[in-house]
């Protein structure tokens, strides 16, 4: 498995995997992602903006992650978290079902790791939906601390947790 920057020859792809990957979060009561969200357009922007990462699994995309450097503003709902701090944050995150089990959703969180020391940023942020138990635990897993609860703008009455990592003090390999 190589993870790289995507191409906008992995639009496709990665679209199909987001299309398949959407259903079996809804079924487990995960409504962060919908139909429209994220989409061609998103990924495409990301792709432009050189954000976007897949885990490249024998020619065939297992995982896809926007790794960027604009925190939401609602994460100044967390007590103590300074959203003016430089943060690589982490977006977008799915692996496809097929390959679910394998580490690479880890394998995807490490490269936010990797990005952030070539930029000389110690700090990772992130979220996930309240219900997305097994997407907290892998970040607790490995390394991260919960922040706290927040809101986003853009999905109303939706709970998110809020997560970091800073580097300094904390690494973990893979």
């Amino acid at each position: 498995m190589i993870i790289r920057l995507a191409t906008l020859q992995d639009i496709g792809p990665i679209t199909q995997l987001v299309a398949q990957v959407v259903p079996v979060m809804q079924a487990a009561g995960n409504l962060q992602w919908d139909n429209t969200y994220p989409n061609d357009e998103v990924f495409t922007n990301d792709v432009h903006k050189g954000q976007l990462w897949v885990a490249d699994f024998d020619g065939q995309i297992a995982g896809v992650i926007a790794i960027v450097n604009e925190q939401e503003p609602e994460y100044a709902q967390v007590p103590g978290w300074d959203i003016t701090e430089p943060a690589v944050v982490a977006h977008r995150l799915a692996v496809s079902p097929d390959f679910q089990g394998k580490g690479i959703a880890a394998a995807l969180l490490h490269q936010c790791e990797v990005v952030a020391r070539e930029q000389g940023v110690d700090l990772i942020r992130l979220d996930t939906n309240t219900v997305n138990r097994l997407m907290q635990n892998l970040f607790l897993k490995i390394g991260y601390s919960l922040g706290g609860e927040i809101t986003l703008h853009k999905k109303p009455g939706l709970l998110f947790m809020a997560f970091e990592k800073r580097l300094s003090t904390q690494s973990v390999d893979l």
